[in-house]
């Protein structure tokens, strides 16, 4: 019987050792811990750095179809152009800015990288004819978490209805009482509604 034989007692031995319950001594439980501790801080810092590097608008407008749609009518926004001169990016209203939330963002966000490799929105007029349903899907998601992103700049009670227009002083009031959200009203406040869209 050699060294090389897995039956050899040797080997046997090694194997017990190496496959033993990690939590039998203080040294290995500590030894886990940290195995698992540098995992996820490697995970969590290696998706922070991906996500800055995604949530460019630079990034975002490397897409032609995204540079001469939607970003062309952003700049004629007030969001990017304003009296206060704040200028919100792509990603203060796309990306969440929770971690969690941000991660989710981020896993349906490849849908539309997918499909600008796919082809299937990689023209002007590919991404035209989707874009009442990639409309919607944000819309759906902004809904669903109650105009977050909106509300991380604009809150009803920071609001000076006095200095807003006749119909927002009118209106803020009753949104803020029945407990409405923003995307509810403003739908296409930065990029014009999608052909088809009917509200």
């Amino acid at each position: 019987m050699t060294d090389s034989d897995p039956s050899s007692p040797q080997k046997r031995g090694l194997l017990r050792r190496l496959w033993r319950n990690p939590f039998a001594t203080a040294t290995g439980t500590a030894l886990f811990i940290l195995g698992v501790l540098v995992l996820v801080g490697g995970a969590y810092g290696g998706f922070t750095v991906f996500a800055a590097a995604t949530n460019t608008t630079e990034f975002c407008i490397s897409c032609h179809e995204m540079e001469v749609g939607p970003y062309a009518e952003y700049k004629t926004s007030i969001h990017y152009a304003n009296r206060t001169g704040i200028r919100v990016d792509c990603a203060d209203c796309h990306v969440p800015k929770p971690f969690f939330p941000k991660v989710m963002a981020k896993v349906i966000a490849s849908k539309d990288v997918y499909h600008h490799l796919l082809g299937t929105i990689d023209t002007p007029e590919k991404f035209e004819a989707r874009r009442l349903e990639m409309a919607e899907r944000v819309w759906a998601r902004m809904e669903a978490t109650d105009s977050r992103e909106c509300k991380s700049c604009h809150a009803f009670d920071a609001m000076d209805l006095r200095e807003q227009g006749r119909r927002a002083e009118i209106k803020h009031p009753d949104a803020m009482t029945e407990g409405r959200h923003c995307i509810e009203c403003h739908k296409g406040i930065v990029h014009e509604l999608p052909e088809g869209y009917d509200g």
